[in-house]
C-alpha cells in the first residue's frame, strides 16, 4: 500500500479545492446552459446582454434555455455588471469573460453604447476577423460607443476610411438611424417577404407582432430583406396601421466576409417581443441558419420557453434589481426572479 505524506495530502485537496472554485467562479457574469443533445450538439452559441432599455438579460437568457434545451447547444450568456456587487447592472460597459469567444460558432449581440475595456474587445474582435456568424437584436445596430484608439472603429457612426457607421452598418448591415414608432404607443406587425418565403428563418413563421416601435432601416447592399414592419396605431396585432408610416424593414440576413460569415438582423427583440410564437421562431430558425443547420429548420420546431418567463415592461430604468446571473442558473428558475427583498421595484 502506497502510504501519502500528510503534507501532500493536504496539497492534494488544496489543489482539488482550487480548481473547484476556479470552475464554479470561472466567470460570475456569465451562466451557461450544456445542450446535451440536437442538431446543435457540439455547438457554442456565446450572448452578450448590456442594453439600458430593452431588458435584453431576459431576452437573451430566455433564447438561450431554448436552443441548449432543445438544440443541444452549448449556450453562455455574458452580462454587463455592477462591479461592486456582481448584480446584472443592464448597460454598464463592465463586463468580463469574452474569451469564450474563442471557441463560439455564434455570437448574438444585444448591446447598447457600450464601451468595453481593450481586453475584452480584442475577443470580440478576433471573432469578427475570423468571419464567424453573428445575430443582432434591436439596439445592436448601436452596440458600441465612447471606445478610444484600437476599437474605436466599431463607435455607433463611425466615419473613418472603413467600418462607416461603426460595427451596425458595417456587420450588421445597418446603425441608428432613428426611431419609427412611438414606444408603448405604437406596436408593429411584421410582414413577410412574399418572395422570401421559402428563406429557411421563415420557415414556420406567421403572425408575428412585436411591441417595442420601430426603427428606420436601409439595410446596406447585398443584404436581404425577410420582414417590414407596418406600424400600428397600439399595442395590439388588430389595431390599425398608421397612416403616416412607411412599412420600413425591420428583420434581414447578410454575409460580411466569406458565405462563413452569416447575419441576421432585427430591429426589434425586446422582452416583449420575443411573446409572440411567430417572432420567437423566426429567432429560433435565425440562430440555426446562422449555423449552417438549415437542414433542421422544421416548421413545427419546439419553441417554448423553457423555465418561467414572465418578462418585465421594458423601459430606461425599468430593470430588476440586485439579480446576479446565478440566479437564474438552471432549466427552471424564473427569468429574471423578482428582485430581492429591501432592493427598489423595477419603474
Amino acid at each position: 500500500m502506497t502510504l501519502i505524506h500528510p503534507f501532500s495530502a493536504l496539497l492534494m485537496l488544496g489543489l482539488v479545492m482550487t480548481a473547484t472554485a476556479a470552475t464554479a467562479l470561472d466567470n460570475p457574469n456569465s451562466v451557461t446552459w450544456q445542450g446535451t443533445e440536437g442538431p446543435g450538439k457540439g455547438k457554442r452559441i456565446v450572448y452578450l446582454a448590456g442594453d439600458h432599455e430593452y431588458r435584453s438579460e431576459e431576452t437573451l437568457p430566455a433564447l438561450a434555455r431554448i436552443l441548449a434545451k432543445e438544440y443541444g447547444c452549448t449556450c453562455t450568456v455574458i452580462f454587463t455588471t455592477n462591479p461592486k456587487d456582481g448584480t446584472i447592472q443592464p448597460g454598464s460597459s463592465v463586463i468580463s469573460g469574452l474569451e469564450a469567444l474563442q471557441d463560439a460558432d455564434l455570437l448574438v449581440v444585444f448591446l447598447r453604447f457600450q464601451h468595453f475595456p481593450d481586453d475584452q474587445m480584442k475577443y470580440i474582435d478576433d471573432y469578427l476577423k475570423a468571419g464567424k456568424p453573428v445575430i443582432g437584436l434591436r439596439t445592436a445596430t448601436h452596440a458600441f460607443n465612447g471606445l478610444k484608439g484600437a476599437y474605436e472603429r466599431y463607435n455607433e457612426g463611425y466615419k473613418g476610411d472603413t467600418f462607416q457607421g461603426g460595427f451596425g452598418r458595417e456587420i450588421l448591415g445597418e446603425h441608428w438611424v432613428g426611431h419609427y414608432g412611438a414606444n408603448h404607443q405604437q406596436s408593429s406587425n411584421l410582414l413577410l417577404e412574399k418572395d422570401q418565403l421559402e428563406h429557411p428563418v421563415l420557415r414556420g413563421v406567421s403572425d408575428v407582432h412585436v411591441q417595442c416601435g420601430g426603427y428606420n432601416a436601409d439595410p446596406r447592399e447585398g443584404s436581404i430583406i425577410l420582414a417590414r414592419g407596418q406600424v400600428l396605431n397600439g399595442m395590439k396585432a388588430g389595431d390599425p396601421p398608421a397612416p403616416d408610416k412607411k412599412i420600413l424593414p425591420v428583420a434581414w440576413v447578410r454575409t460580411y466576409k466569406g458565405d462563413a460569415g452569416r447575419v441576421f438582423a432585427t430591429t426589434h427583440g425586446a422582452s416583449e417581443d420575443i411573446l409572440n410564437d411567430g417572432f420567437r421562431r423566426m429567432l429560433v430558425n435565425a440562430h440555426l441558419w446562422c449555423l449552417g443547420l438549415e437542414g433542421a429548420i422544421k416548421a413545427d420546431n419546439p419553441i417554448a420557453f423553457v423555465g418561467p418567463y414572465t418578462p418585465s415592461t421594458f423601459n430606461f430604468n425599468g430593470e430588476k434589481k440586485g439579480i446576479k446571473p446565478s440566479d437564474i442558473a438552471g432549466w427552471d428558475t424564473p427569468i429574471l426572479p423578482p428582485s430581492p427583498a429591501g432592493q427598489p421595484a423595477q419603474h
